[in-house]
């Protein structure tokens, strides 16, 4: 990665965070924290980063979208966050019509076709996170499927993948473990925190 590199980020209200209150546009969830990160240790090669996160986001929404936010920008790496609100909403209201693991993976795997044949960009897939800060929820038990369609899709298409899932997990299961989300789903500072450090040792290193 390098300052002639664009790095965009796309995802729901996880990557969006203030992005639109934000002057420069990147928010303050964990895209912050990265390029922070980047800006810092490795100025002389510090991308262009956009964040293209919208509240609310399915992986449905994200192809609706995909021209206009993804393709056309002609990014040289593609970093995805996506599934927490296919699986939210099914709790939030059991009787709308949500994608089944299945339908979640082919739309998604459609997406990665669409980057592949119009781009020459790296795609990154990273884990939906948590819905909860209880292992056993039944949020994070709706969730496994989903996260191990990310999983797949990743080793299908040589992605990177990003254990975001399986890096809350294991820290929730810690001693004294600290709160990550301010209502269960959405991040504070520990959890971009968590979020960025993942990214980071799954993409730089």
């Amino acid at each position: 990665m390098n300052k002639k590199d664009l790095l965009l980020f796309i995802g729901d209200s996880i990557t969006e965070a203030g992005r639109y209150e934000d002057p420069e546009q990147i928010g303050f969830s964990y895209v912050r924290y990265i390029r922070d990160y980047m800006a810092i240790n490795r100025p002389e090669s510090l991308p262009t980063i956009i964040n293209k996160g919208i509240g609310g986001n399915r992986v449905p929404d994200l192809a609706e979208r995909w021209e206009a936010d993804v393709l056309n920008l002609k990014p040289d790496y593609v970093s995805i966050s996506i599934g927490i609100n296919d699986v939210w909403r099914q709790l939030d209201s059991p009787h709308q019509e949500s994608l089944s693991p299945e339908q979640f993976k082919e739309v998604y795997a459609n997406l990665i076709e669409q980057v592949r044949a119009r781009t020459n960009a790296k795609v990154i897939l990273m884990e939906p996170t948590v819905i909860q800060e209880n292992v056993d929820a039944q949020g994070n038990r709706l969730l496994i499927p989903y996260v191990k369609a990310v999983q797949e899709l990743a080793e299908s298409y040589n992605a990177v993948l990003v254990p975001t899932h399986t890096a809350f997990i294991a820290y929730l299961q810690k001693e004294n473990h600290q709160v990550l989300t301010t209502d269960g789903v959405h991040m504070n500072t520990a959890g971009n925190m968590l979020m960025a450090q993942t990214w980071l040792q799954a993409v730089l290193n």
